[in-house]
Order: C-alpha cells, then sequence, then structure tokens
C-alpha cells in the first residue's frame, strides 16, 4: 500500500473540502479551456484567435512543424502542469482505492477528452491529441507527486490549489474589468 492511516484518514476527514478545491480548479480548467472565447487575458489569449475548429490527431506534430522551439515547449509544460492539480486532488479522494495512479490518469484522460470534444464542437480553440496526451500526463505526475510526497502533503496541496483558484479567478476578473475599462 502507498498510503497509511494518516492519508485516507485525512482524505475521508476533510473529503468535502477537497471535493471542494476539485470543483473550484474544474472551474479554472473550464475557464482556461472553454470560456477563453469569451475571456481577454492579457496576451495570453485574445477570443478572436481561439473562435477555430481545428482537428490535430497526429500526436506531436507540432514537434515537427513548428519553427520556435520556445513556443513548443511552453504549449508542452503548460498541458502538462494545467493537470497537475487535477491529478493531486483526484488522488487524494482515490487514495483508498486500489490503483490510485491508475485511476487518477484515467479521470484526467476522460476530463481532458470531455475538453477537448467540447472544443472541436463548439470552435472554441484547437482540439489537438497532443493536449489530450500531455494533461492525462499531468495527472499522472500529480497523482505520482501526491504519492511520492504521503498524505502529510494532503492540506498543503488542497490549500495551494484553493488559494491558485482564488488567485485566478481574481486576476481573470481584475483583467476582464480593465480591458472593458479600456475599451470604452
Amino acid at each position: 500500500m502507498f498510503y497509511d492511516d494518516v492519508g485516507s484518514g485525512f482524505a475521508r476527514r476533510y473529503r468535502p473540502l477537497v471535493v471542494f478545491a476539485l470543483l473550484a480548479y474544474g472551474f479554472v480548467l473550464l475557464v482556461a479551456t472553454i470560456l477563453k472565447r469569451y475571456l481577454t487575458i492579457g496576451s495570453l489569449w485574445r477570443p478572436n484567435e481561439v473562435h477555430v475548429r481545428t482537428l490535430e490527431l497526429v500526436p506531436f506534430d507540432d514537434f515537427f512543424q513548428d519553427k520556435w522551439i520556445g513556443g513548443i515547449a511552453i504549449d508542452t509544460i503548460g498541458n502538462v502542469a494545467l493537470f497537475v492539480p487535477f491529478g493531486i486532488l483526484a488522488y487524494i479522494l482515490l487514495v483508498r482505492r486500489s490503483a490510485a495512479v491508475r485511476r487518477t490518469a484515467l479521470v484526467g484522460f476522460v476530463v481532458s477528452l470531455t475538453i477537448e470534444i467540447s472544443q472541436y464542437i463548439f470552435a472554441l480553440g484547437y482540439t489537438d491529441v497532443d493536449d489530450l496526451i500531455l494533461n492525462t500526463l499531468g495527472a499522472f505526475v500529480g497523482a505520482l507527486l501526491a504519492r511520492a510526497f504521503g498524505p502529510r502533503w494532503f492540506g498543503l496541496w488542497t490549500g495551494l490549489t484553493l488559494v491558485t483558484c482564488i488567485v485566478f479567478i481574481a486576476a481573470t476578473v481584475a483583467l476582464q474589468a480593465s480591458d472593458s475599462v479600456g475599451a470604452t
């Protein structure tokens, strides 16, 4: 077993808080992947640039086509990093089950697949198999981190995720407000 009574105790005792943190982070994922069509966040993205429908089914094709390696690195690291907190929280909720790391990766895969399909159906960005692979990898890495650091860190991971969500939401609201003031 990779968990102990402390870990399963935390997961059981603070389950509502972890679920809340996962839902809050799910909202951040929703904003960053689906709702970006409706938001301007500095130079990170602009709504008119993400109202597209593309489908890339060749894994890591950009690695061979893109001329700027920095863009590839940012996209790759960003897609993995985006799902690490998700993987950590999902693992905390699944820690008492067998194969919690694999189950976490599977949940990450399903969530990422749902996002990619939604982006394609509603023309909300670039649907790319790379994103699916890298997001799943991020959830897997998150689960591995949570397992490696152990249950004594579960509270810290949950708190950091909640703080991150609050900062992201506040920054997004502030940027929207400043963009709307600048547009008038």
